[in-house]
């Protein structure tokens, strides 16, 4: 059994355990096991530095979960758009793959509860069906393996999977989507580096929410994966308490640069059960990615962005850089608020022809952009957020 294996076996999961670690009443812990369990593992655990601290917030079950029902279980509408177990088919030329229900560490803001923390072992004969669903959709040439966590399998059940669907032709991307490097960076090893370059192009995309995460061992981890040829990106959650201020998103977006980390997203909290206390009004995120551009690296500044819900995707959103724009130009502001002015350029005429073709280019544009809407668009009802400060 390796490090990381035993350290699983080692992490506080049962009631009794949350109640001699936190002091949680035990009639409580028991009804949060039941709502969603825990699981912390040693090296996470150790990374605790006071009650109710950042990294606290992010994996200490609490009495609040239980008084938030009104999300819905699956908020991103996944469930929706699973043509087949184990797919979920959103964008047009990449799916994402559940091959594990298992993590690390069991945030307590997962927008998966409902599928994650199953102990049943999921075996290749349980993925043929995703696997053909590849095969046959000739579009799809990304693939995002996900979960649970898909670095809680086996070396060679992972490779398993990766030899399959390198006998797919048309998938030229494989995404591992592990929060690994993160919660448990012993998992990343010499082995398990060595076996993922032979199945490349393959990226990561992991998971810091709080500077206090990158650690000698977690920059150790990311540099094994960098070093193995294979490129790390951060996505974050804006959370309430954790990091919704602009001073911890700098230094956590300048610390994973510096350990060959892209920030990637931040995610506004998606509306999940047992999980709203760690919401922060828009405007906040708004406001931490006006005091990132320009007073940090631009490779250390993220896409903001809203997951919408009931399956609408990523949409991002940005602090409003114009000030006016009329046909002869356009005025802008800076991340200094100063004022600029850039003259604008009137389209020179074309050919009938040629504007006739584009017309009718625009006009079938328009109308696909149309079905698309009518296709995808659902509404979806948003729980009324408090214009509190935080």
């Amino acid at each position: 059994m390796e490090l990381w294996q035993q350290m699983i076996r080692q992490s506080v999961h049962t009631p009794d355990q949350l109640v001699e670690k936190f002091g949680i009443k035990k009639e409580v812990a028991e009804r949060l096991d039941d709502f969603f369990q825990a699981r912390i593992n040693p090296y996470y655990l150790s990374l605790i530095r006071y009650p109710g601290d950042p990294i606290w917030l992010q994996c200490v079950p609490d009495e609040v979960e239980l008084n938030d029902i009104d999300a819905p279980e699956d908020p991103l509408g996944e469930d929706g758009m699973s043509p087949v177990p184990n797919i979920t088919h959103r964008y047009p030329d990449r799916a994402l793959f559940l091959v594990n229900s298992q993590c690390g560490l069991y945030c307590r803001f997962c927008t998966r509860k409902r599928k994650v923390g199953d102990s049943s072992k999921i075996s290749m004969k349980g993925l043929e069906a995703a696997f053909k669903y590849l095969e046959e959709h000739t579009e799809i040439s990304d693939v995002i393996l996900s979960g649970g966590d898909p670095l809680m399998l086996t070396d060679e059940m992972l490779e398993k999977i990766l030899i399959r669907l390198r006998t797919i032709k048309h998938i030229q991307v494989i995404r591992l989507g592990s929060k690994m490097p993160c919660v448990l960076p012993h998992r990343i090893t010499e082995k398990l580096c060595n076996m993922l370059k032979k199945y490349h192009p393959i990226y990561c995309n992991t998971h810091f929410n709080h500077p206090w995460e990158i650690t000698e061992e977690s920059k150790r981890a990311c540099g094994m994966l960098a070093d193995a040829g294979i490129p790390v990106g951060n996505q974050c959650v804006l959370m309430k308490g954790v990091n919704d201020d602009p001073e911890t998103m700098r230094q956590l977006m300048k610390g994973l640069l510096a350990m060959r980390v892209r920030p990637y997203y931040i995610y506004m909290a998606d509306l999940t059960k047992g999980a709203n206390h760690f919401r922060t009004p828009i405007s906040k995120g708004i406001e931490i990615m006006d005091n990132l551009r320009g007073h940090i690296s631009g490779l250390a500044v993220p896409h903001f962005v809203i997951d919408a819900p009931g399956g609408g995707g990523k949409i991002p959103i940005l602090p409003n850089y114009v000030v006016s724009q009329d046909e002869d130009k356009i005025v802008l502001r800076n991340f200094k608020y100063n004022v600029y002015e850039y003259p604008d350029v009137k389209e020179e005429k074309v050919n009938p022809k040629v504007e006739e073709n584009m017309k009718t280019l625009k006009k079938n544009i328009e109308e696909r952009q149309e079905k698309q809407k009518r296709t995808y668009v659902r509404k979806v009802k948003l729980p009324v957020l408090n214009n509190q400060v935080s």
